[in-house]
């Protein structure tokens, strides 16, 4: 099987490109999704969690407050850090897991889409890199526009994360998201023409 690294930055059009893809019948694994799933109530992961930052990341029905746990972990590089030997071992584990069944089902083709792939040392679970782009700029404003917050904000987020310019020089394809939706539903396409032999 075939596992093919999704990644690019905050906001750079991962989602969209991946909801094209599963369009084309590509199996796409979410690693967002997985986070979500490893900090379930009653998971070792959230306990974890709590214990490092404290319960007032947890709201009243026992769920994770990914907002206010945001809040705290982007501006404290080093609780970041922290918080990230909690989540990536538990993600990987899910991972593996959902990797494990798309194989049994027999699939040609399988996407792992993660913001952090490359951050997070977790490049030895996919053959190649396709990097989502977009330049700083559009990026920034994309941030601010869908997140609703201010310029600093947005760049706080983006200084977490690997410069776009550093991923797409390690990407085997790189997707410019510069232009429209349907710029990028063609491009889409023919990737999925091109690379995986699936019709348009």
């Amino acid at each position: 099987m075939r596992v093919i690294g999704l990644t690019g930055g905050i906001a750079s059009g991962k989602s969209t490109v991946a909801r094209l893809l599963v369009a084309h019948g590509i199996p796409v694994i979410d690693a967002d999704q997985l986070a979500r799933d490893a900090v379930l109530p009653g998971t070792p992961a959230l306990g974890a969690v709590a214990a490092l930052v404290g319960d007032g990341v947890l709201r009243p029905d026992g769920t994770l407050d990914r907002q206010a746990l945001g809040g705290r972990v982007f501006a404290d590089p080093s609780l970041r850090r922290r918080l990230e030997a909690i989540l990536h071992p538990a993600i990987k584990v899910l991972a593996e897991e959902r990797l494990a069944e798309l194989r049994r089902r027999g699939e040609a083709v399988v996407v792992y889409m993660a913001p952090l792939l490359i951050e997070a040392g977790a490049t030895d679970r996919v053959d190649e890199l396709w990097v989502v782009y977009v330049d700083r700029e559009t990026q920034l404003a994309r941030v601010m526009a869908r997140d609703g917050l201010s310029r600093e904000e947005a760049g706080q987020r983006l200084a977490a994360q690997m410069p776009m310019e550093e991923k797409a020089a390690l990407g085997r394809i790189v997707i410019d998201n510069r232009g429209s939706e349907a710029d990028l539903e063609e491009r889409v396409a023919e990737l999925c023409r091109r690379e995986l032999g699936v019709a348009g």
